[in-house]
């Protein structure tokens, strides 16, 4: 059984990917130990909350360099909602820097939507990866977020519109990382979490 550690800094609803992450046959390890969190054959970086918290939240446990080293190495890494907003090299919230693994910044939706956007939207994918395999573009999945990340092109994975087109998940190589919630999403969030566990073995 694939291990995933579930990175935890104090943020983030752990418990819910925990649970998913168990659903679909992984080994959920959640962890605020570097070296664990890198031994594992998968991670999951959660997010809810402050872009600035949390990038200082990873960095004050020794967080950052695991998630910069494992997506170096190639290796599997899934970034969720907040935890995909800090990838990104600035966050306007809190006039932070992120982590700087992906170019672009994380800017607040404009004031002529709702904010935070908050339910189901639809994903339409933009390129293929192995962790969305078998779930159709347009699929509706659940967001709660009020900033979003401006991604250069190449790395853009799936578009969602909400006062206009933006980012809803990303991906490079064997990183993937969404805005939106999959384990929040029913079975088609599920669905996510199975190809991702599956990815591992």
């Amino acid at each position: 059984m694939s291990r995933v550690a579930v990175l935890d800094y104090g943020m983030g609803n752990l418990r819910s990917v925990a649970r998913a992450v168990e659903r679909v046959g992984g080994q959920p390890v959640i962890t605020e130990d570097p070296r664990q969190a890198a031994a594992a054959d998968g991670l999951v970086v959660p997010g809810v909350g402050a872009f600035g918290a949390c990038v200082g939240a990873l960095r004050a446990h020794g967080l950052d360099r695991v998630v910069t080293d494992l997506v170096t190495a190639d290796r599997p890494v899934l970034g969720v909602c907040l935890g995909m907003q800090v990838l990104f090299d600035h966050g306007e919230e809190s006039d932070a820097p992120g982590l700087g693994i992906l170019a672009g910044e994380v800017r607040r939706l404009p004031g002529t939507v709702r904010v935070p956007h908050m339910g189901w939207n639809d994903v339409a994918w933009t390129s293929h990866h192995d962790v969305v395999a078998g779930i159709p573009s347009g699929t509706r999945f659940y967001f709660v977020h009020s900033y979003v990340c401006q991604a250069e092109e190449d790395v853009i994975a799936g578009r969602t519109d909400h006062g206009g087109p933006f980012a809803s998940a990303v991906a490079r190589g064997s990183l993937f990382a969404t805005q939106f919630h999959p384990e929040k999403s029913g079975d088609a969030g599920l669905e996510l979490y199975r190809n991702f566990v599956k990815g591992l073995s």
